[in-house]
């Protein structure tokens, strides 16, 4: 009982002292308006305004103060008789501080109140007619200037001094950006830092200028590599003795090759060697012809080797001569490689052994055997045994351009090839 009568004592005194304090702010505020409405009969003495509005418009101000009291009252009343419904509640546990609500929607409104009156002196940090030192001026950050989002590297071409220099070079950036994250790989990188550096490695190991821009436009990742890296592929290749020249055309020819770590390097020379049953110069030859052999997947060489010798029917000493003389041969599609031969064989009847010791002849176009074969059938001149008279190599077949080819081998004129050209 002794618990709730000192609770109910402290909420009477901070209700107490609240309404002296919300009366004391209300008679301060109606004072205070009553005298700014005043200033404006002194200074306009001239005008006919009477003294009776200033009376008038504080009434008017007291009446509203007033209401609001009352409001407020009333609110404070009906919160009053929902926390007199704790009374019981509170009693049965320990005595804690109280604290008058009302005191915590006058602080709140305070605080409010503080926050509206800005300083708008303090927000300007430098003004636009006074001098600032040379410090000073460098200090102020600049926003960047590049655009906020495209899909198209040419809007960054004018802001980014990477995308200006390599368009210099001869990089295709309309190439770049259809790839997923190369644009903002090249917006990133330094130039001076990222890919100078680079461009000077390449012109050391021997790679041409007017080749420096198909590279990075074929593989734009070689500027990621680390110069170590680098350093160390070239040194692998250098040592299984392929000369700087063969280093430089390879780089050339597959961009991708120093991509690549020197452990895969060397998987893929030791493949070709012991799959092929080749020596290391006949090896070295391979590579350097056709380089992206270290590059590609192995898949489509394992079938076309496998093709060559169960389909075709030639055997390992047969396919080794093809593929020194055609590197080719081991990435080109099936599907095509099979329609020559099977056109070689079967049609013109040209025996393996003549297709190895021809075997530039899988490497051309089916159209263009097929259209001189028929051309030369119709003449009565397909001779493609070497034992027999009127002997056409395969060689010459397909080699020779059109106008060579009726001259020398068909003894026909080239009018006459066309229209044969137009009833096929």
């Amino acid at each position: 009982m002794a618990l709730s009568c000192a609770q109910l004592c402290l909420r009477c005194r901070g209700l107490a002292s609240k309404s002296a304090t919300l009366t004391w702010q209300y008679s301060t505020q109606v004072r205070h308006r009553t005298v700014v409405t005043k200033v404006p009969n002194k200074v306009l003495n001239r005008s006919p305004v009477s003294g009776n509005r200033t009376t008038t418009e504080a009434r008017r101000m007291w009446k509203q103060q007033m209401c609001y009291y009352s409001d407020f009252t009333a609110k404070h009343l009906e919160t009053k008789a929902k926390e007199d419904e704790y009374t019981e509640e509170l009693s049965r546990t320990d005595v804690v501080a109280y604290k008058n609500p009302l005191l915590q929607i006058r602080d709140a409104a305070l605080e409010t109140e503080s926050h509206m009156y800005i300083d708008l002196d303090a927000g300007a940090e430098f003004s636009a007619l006074e001098e600032i030192s040379d410090k000073e001026a460098t200090s102020i950050s600049v926003p960047s200037a590049l655009p906020p989002a495209s899909t198209l590297l040419r809007d960054y071409v004018d802001k980014s001094e990477t995308l200006t220099k390599l368009v210099q070079l001869g990089v295709n950036l309309w190439k770049l950006e259809q790839r997923p994250n190369v644009g903002s790989m090249l917006l990133r990188i330094d130039f001076n830092t990222d890919v100078a550096p680079r461009l000077l490695f390449l012109k050391e190991i021997g790679v041409e200028d007017s080749q420096l821009g198909h590279i990075i436009t074929y593989n734009p990742f070689i500027l990621t590599e680390s110069l170590e890296n680098l350093q160390a592929r070239v040194n692998y290749l250098k040592s299984k003795k392929f000369s700087s020249e063969n280093v430089a055309s390879m780089v050339s020819k597959a961009p991708y090759l120093l991509n690549f770590s020197v452990k895969r390097l060397d998987n893929r020379l030791g493949f070709y060697q012991q799959q092929l049953s080749l020596n290391a110069s006949n090896t070295r030859n391979i590579i350097a012809r056709l380089p992206r052999l270290l590059c590609s997947s192995l898949e489509p060489v394992k079938e076309n080797l496998k093709v060559c010798e169960i389909e075709f029917g030639f055997k390992k000493n047969e396919i080794q001569h093809i593929v020194i003389a055609v590197p080719k041969v081991l990435t080109a599609n099936k599907r095509k490689l099979t329609q020559i031969f099977d056109f070689l064989h079967n049609t013109m009847k040209v025996p393996h052994h003549l297709i190895t010791k021809f075997p530039q002849v899988l490497n051309t176009k089916y159209l263009r055997v097929r259209e001189r074969h028929l051309f030369l059938q119709y003449l009565g001149k397909d001779q493609y045994d070497p034992t027999q008279p009127n002997y056409i190599s395969l060689d010459r077949l397909v080699s020779l351009p059109d106008e060579t080819f009726c001259t020398e081998l068909a003894l026909a004129t080239l009018e006459d090839f066309c229209l044969f050209q137009k009833t096929l």
